[in-house]
């Protein structure tokens, strides 16, 4: 405890005076290994080695990533599904859903920091379709089987890779561009192009990591943007900085020819079909090289030529990523300005597709199941969207939280408080900044999924006017009130030379039937030219109004509440009102807060803490703490509000308002970020920030001085807020300083993507389509058996021909199928049951001029009986079936002879048809009205379409059988 206890406020003594003495002389010592153990860790550690006085830890996780890709998007061969990398791992998205199915984490060798293991390259290994092939910071190059998640080989080259290629022509052999190692042991701008055997050398073959038996280098070049193979496997180019390398594949010894490019360098594609490529540079041009034809030198060593290329300009910015369309008539290219443009290169012409949302990252190109081309766009804010080819819309777009660090606030301060963060309990969702910083994103962490975006300020999503970005509305608040069932948002947007500031209050209402919310009442400028310090809604206990209090620069606290308006005409309308305002002697508020009743309203001024009745607006008390200096902010703990935090600089103080005494001071290690109250206990939490990479949260009762635990976290907190949506005693969500949205709590658990973990693919995740022989007989034939009858197997696995028909015959992919002149007997052995053979079906030949007697029963019809099907088909799909293939597959056959006791033997299709009774089948199919036919051909079944019951037989009388 600390010395000052149960005091009246006139008794505190000032910071310096002996009672704080004494108070630093009882914390523990900041030297030594105190000091160790206040250091954050470089990894996620146990608590329970910081902590002071327990011995229980927290827990926390990341719910997003705020890594983007800048590698392109790789498709499988089937495109049923694409491969992104985001730091140390692969993810594997599936094309229709855009969730992700399996996450290949690579394996840290030993030897490795956790920091250097980020992947910049991947590939598929042209001579197997299911093998990737990636390439890391750390030097390693690994081998992964991605259909059963399996790490088949890891090679370390022991240098850092930053691109990758591969060609058919080059088996076992990868060409990568690695750093090269200054004589100091850092990374310069010098790297090598080279040419890896994936063949392991002898001595390293039966270990872990293994080392590669062959490493040639092909040239050196400076850190390079780009490395790619032509089509025919002729030339290898590299680019970096102003420079285009270019390499025979005939004669790699011979080294690389310099072609030189007036811009930067930033992005490479080759042509599908012929041998030339494109650049984009960071002006915003696009050039087409063709320097694969001219007569190279043999040894260009230190070699810089100029070659022909043609010039295409749009963009404004730097060019992100170029890519060329599986035809070559087209050229795609994007960038910062968030706009795809479609090049026609025979003609020059282009298209636009504007609006897209974010800066484009990368573009990739593929083909879905159905045939149709889709351009895959990787944007800044983490979405990727597909952009049909022949509408050239955006279909569908697949996104997490959309956090982009360079859009949403230009380096903004660590320490500002401008960064918005709210949790919506009716909905179990967060509210965040999103891409764009006049919008705000609506995120399920239950579902993982991004719900919606609410567009606070419209503005033009201009990327920026020459080089001076243009400061567009930021929303620098969102606040729920306990309800859930409004929204207070503030966004300003700074003045200029030529305009004033602009600041705007903005009242949304959620809607509960539709599910979004709706812009309830919009305030300009609600303190004047001056900012909104803070805002808060009151609780809202049975039969009292919700108010919202504002407070300001211009020294003004200011109450709004709900006015009701009803219309003769029309429904009743309600809107938000100004209820009061006040000043403080032209102090400037800067932080309020509402005790869980709502009978006090703590307004913190830089020297005091006023306590206002918020229903009388009349000041109740006023608290001084000389011992914060100046005072930041002030919060009511506990779910009864009996006390009051008051925090500094780098002190707290605990107030009992009951007795109006101090409980009790304490002096922090470090600035406090920010205090967050539990609910329903008495403890809160403090975050104390000692840089942007490491803080410390500290956990404090209200009857002791001393934080019962402290966790050390390595990442600094833009903002963080109580999370009430996991089952923990105490839990956190926060943004932080590189973006990432963490949970912090006791025992926390976040239910975690199925796909999250490496997984084999066990099904094909898109919707199959529904095939020709489905359209003609129905799906009941074919699905419903095929899924009782064989196990799921990969989409993408070409799968042993079995000879059964429609179990999955036309599923795969077209490479994938057999030869089609081989599908025709077993379609057919499938579809149809094999005929007896007829010479066992009878017992005896009869003659030409035989008599047969006939059982004269004419009240009998001829009745068909069904065999034990294996399918489950009706008579109807039967009748169909039998027809279709009699008409244009079967010919007629000889008759079917009579047995020699006189009856005629009932067969249709190998079936007894006279089981049950004697009856008469007539050797002519019967005509609609039931005449016989004058031909004497004999069928083995009725016609199909009669939906009367089977034809009776015509006469009972004796008939001579003929065989012709």
């Amino acid at each position: 405890m600390a010395a000052s206890s149960f005091r009246q406020p006139h008794e505190i003594p000032l910071p310096h005076s002996p009672a704080n003495a004494k108070l630093q002389r009882q914390m523990p010592s900041r030297k030594g290994k105190g000091k160790a153990k206040d250091a954050a860790p470089k990894r996620r550690v146990q608590v329970s080695q910081l902590e002071p006085s327990s011995g229980t830890s927290w827990d926390w996780t990341s719910l997003t990533d705020s890594l983007v890709s800048t590698i392109p998007p790789i498709f499988t061969k089937d495109g049923s599904y694409f491969f992104s990398l985001v730091g140390g791992s692969v993810r594997i998205y599936a094309v229709t859903t855009g969730k992700v199915v399996s996450t290949l984490s690579i394996p840290r060798p030993t030897g490795y920091d956790a920091s250097s293991d980020t992947l910049t390259c991947a590939t598929l290994n042209p001579h197997n379709a299911f093998q990737l092939i990636t390439g890391s910071v750390a030097g390693v190059l690994a081998v992964w089987d991605f259909l059963e998640a399996t790490l088949l080989q890891i090679i370390d080259i022991s240098q850092p890779i930053h691109q990758i290629c591969v060609h058919e022509n080059f088996k076992d052999f990868v060409f990568v561009t690695a750093s090269r190692p200054s004589k100091k042991g850092a990374i310069d701008d010098n790297a090598m192009v080279l040419q890896v055997s994936l063949k392991p050398a002898d001595v390293a073959s039966q270990s872990t990591v293994q080392k590669s038996s062959e490493i040639t280098p092909i040239g050196k070049i400076r850190t390079p943007t780009g490395l790619a193979f032509s089509p025919s496997g002729a030339w290898l180019v590299a680019i970096a900085g102003h420079k285009a390398y270019v390499a025979s594949s005939a004669s790699f010894s011979s080294g690389f020819t310099k072609y030189v490019s007036p811009e930067r360098l930033t992005c490479l594609a080759f042509h599908p079909s012929e041998d030339y490529f494109a650049t984009g540079d960071e002006k915003g041009n696009i050039r087409l090289w063709y320097c694969l034809n001219d007569q190279i030198p043999i040894k260009p060593f230190g070699v810089e030529k100029k070659t022909q290329t043609t010039t295409l300009h749009w963009h404004a910015h730097a060019v992100s990523s170029i890519a060329f369309t599986p035809n070559g008539a087209y050229l795609l290219s994007g960038g910062e300005e968030s706009v795809l443009v479609i090049w026609q290169l025979h003609t020059g012409k282009r298209e636009f597709l504007p609006r897209i949302g974010s800066p484009i990252k990368t573009i990739s190109v593929s083909k879905v199941a159905s045939g149709e081309e889709e351009y895959l766009l990787g944007l800044a804010d983490a979405t990727y969207a597909f952009v049909g080819a022949a509408s050239l819309k955006i279909s569908r777009s697949y996104s997490r939280i959309k956090l982009d660090p360079a859009a949403v606030h230009n380096a903004p301060s660590t320490s500002s408080p401008s960064t918005p963060l709210s949790v919506h309990s009716l909905t179990s969702t967060l509210i965040l900044p999103s891409s764009h910083p006049s919008s705000l994103q609506i995120y399920s962490p239950t579902s993982s999924t991004l719900v919606s975006e609410l567009e606070v300020s419209p503005s033009n999503r201009v990327s920026r006017r020459d080089e001076k970005p243009i400061d567009p509305c930021r929303i620098e608040r969102a606040i729920v009130s306990p309800s859930s069932d409004w929204l207070a948002t503030v966004d300003t947007r700074e003045g200029d030379e030529g305009s004033h500031g602009e600041s705007y209050l903005k009242i949304w209402w959620w809607d509960r039937k539709a599910g979004f919310w709706i812009l309830n009442t919009r305030v300009d400028r609600p303190h004047g030219l001056e900012k909104v310090t803070d805002a808060a809604f009151s609780p809202s206990p049975e039969g009292q109004p919700v108010l919202l209090v504002t407070t300001g620069g211009d020294g003004n606290t200011k109450t709004w509440r709900i006015r009701t308006a009803k219309d003769k005409s029309g429904p009743t309308e309600e809107f938000w009102i100004a209820r009061s305002t006040s000043n403080f002697q032209s102090e400037s508020p800067s932080h309020v807060s509402w005790s869980p009743d709502a009978s006090l309203l703590a307004i913190t001024l830089p020297n005091r803490i006023a306590l206002f009745s918020p229903s009388t607006n009349l000041l109740r008390h006023t608290l001084a703490s000389p011992e914060c200096g100046v005072v930041r902010s002030a919060h009511f703990i506990g779910k009864a509000g009996r006390y009051l935090a008051v925090v500094g600089l780098g002190d707290l103080v605990l107030w009992d308002l009951v007795n109006q005494r101090v409980r009790w001071h304490h002096k922090t290690s470090g600035p406090i970020r920010a205090l967050v109250s539990h609910p329903r206990e008495d403890t809160f939490a403090v975050v104390l920030s000692s840089s942007s990479a490491k803080s410390k949260v500290a956990i404090f009762q209200v009857n002791s001085a001393k934080p019962s635990k402290t966790l050390a976290v390595p990442f600094g907190f833009r903002n963080v807020t109580w999370y009430p949506l996991v089952s923990s005693s105490f839990s956190l969500v926060a943004i932080t300083h590189d973006w990432k949205v963490v949970v912090l709590g006791d025992n926390i658990y976040i239910s975690k993507d199925e796909g999250s973990v490496s997984r084999e693919i066990a099904a094909d995740p898109s919707p199959q389509r529904r095939t020709l022989f489905q359209d003609i007989f129905g799906k009941s034939a074919f699905g419903e058996q095929a899924s009782a009858s064989q196990p799921s197997a990969p989409a993408s696995v070409a799968r042993p021909w079995t000879g059964r028909a429609g179990i999955g015959a036309f599923d795969d992919a077209a490479y994938l199928l057999p030869p089609l002149e081989s599908l025709f007997e077993p379609l057919m052995n499938g579809f149809l049951k094999p005929r007896v053979p007829e010479a066992s079906a009878f017992p005896s030949v009869i003659t030409a001029d035989e008599d047969v007697d006939m059982d004269t029963d004419g009240d009998e019809r001829v009745t068909l009986a069904r065999g034990a099907a294996k399918r489950a088909v009706d008579q109807k799909e039967m009748g169909v079936m039998i027809e279709l293939f009699k008409t244009h597959t079967l010919k007629a056959k000889a008759p079917i002879p009579v047995a020699a006791t006189g009856r005629r033997n009932g067969l249709v299709n190998g079936h007894d048809q006279t089981k049950g009774g004697s009856s008469r089948v007539a050797s002519n199919p019967p005509k609609p009205n039931g005449v016989v036919a004058p031909s004497k051909t004999v069928t083995d079944s009725p016609r199909a379409g009669v939906s009367t019951p089977p034809t009776p037989a015509v006469n009972g009388k004796k008939r001579k059988k003929s065989l012709g």
